[in-house]
C-alpha cells in the first residue's frame, strides 16, 4: 500500500475516533506537542496512561471486593482515573468516571460494580482503537511518510 493511502486511512480512523466520543480535543493537542525532538512523545504519553489505568482499575476491583467497601479510597482513585484520561483525551473513560464517583459518594455497592464495569470496557476499548492507530502511524512511517496534522473541522 502507498503512504498517501495509508495516511488517508490513518485520517479516517482518526476521524473515526472523534466521531465516536473516543476521543476529544485534549489529544490533538497532544498530538500538537510532538515534534521532530519528540517524535514519541503521544505514543509514551498514552502508555504511561495505560499503565496507570491497569493499575487503577485492578485497585479499584480489589477495593470493591472487599468485605468493607471504603467508598473514600474508590472516590480517589476513580477521581485519579478521570484527570489522568482527561489529560490524554479519553473521552468517554474521563465520563464514565463522573457517575461512578457519585455512587461512591451514596456508598452505592450495586452502582460502583455495574460503572466499573462500564469503564472497563470503555478503557479497554480506546486502548484497543489508540493500539490500532499507532501501529498504522509505525506503518506510514516505515513506509517513509508523515503523520497528517489533524484539524478538528469534521
Amino acid at each position: 500500500m502507498e503512504v498517501g493511502q495509508m495516511q488517508r486511512q490513518w485520517v479516517d480512523y482518526t476521524k473515526s475516533l472523534f466521531l465516536e466520543g473516543l476521543l476529544d480535543g485534549q489529544f490533538l493537542q497532544l498530538q500538537q506537542l510532538q515534534d521532530e525532538s519528540n517524535p514519541d512523545f503521544v505514543v509514551e504519553v498514552v502508555s504511561l496512561f495505560f499503565d496507570d489505568s491497569e493499575k487503577l482499575l485492578n485497585d479499584i476491583t480489589r477495593a470493591l471486593e472487599q468485605p468493607s467497601v471504603d467508598f473514600k479510597k474508590i472516590g480517589a482513585h476513580v477521581h485519579q482515573f478521570k484527570g489522568s484520561s482527561s489529560s490524554v483525551g479519553a473521552q468517554r473513560v474521563k465520563n464514565g468516571c463522573i457517575p461512578f464517583r457519585n455512587f461512591c459518594e451514596e456508598q452505592n455497592i450495586e452502582g460502583c460494580i455495574r460503572c466499573l464495569q462500564q469503564l472497563k470496557q470503555e478503557y479497554y476499548l480506546v486502548k484497543n482503537k489508540l493500539e490500532t492507530l499507532f501501529a498504522m502511524e509505525q506503518q506510514i512511517v516505515a513506509a517513509g511518510g508523515s503523520i497528517p496534522m489533524l484539524e478538528l473541522s469534521f
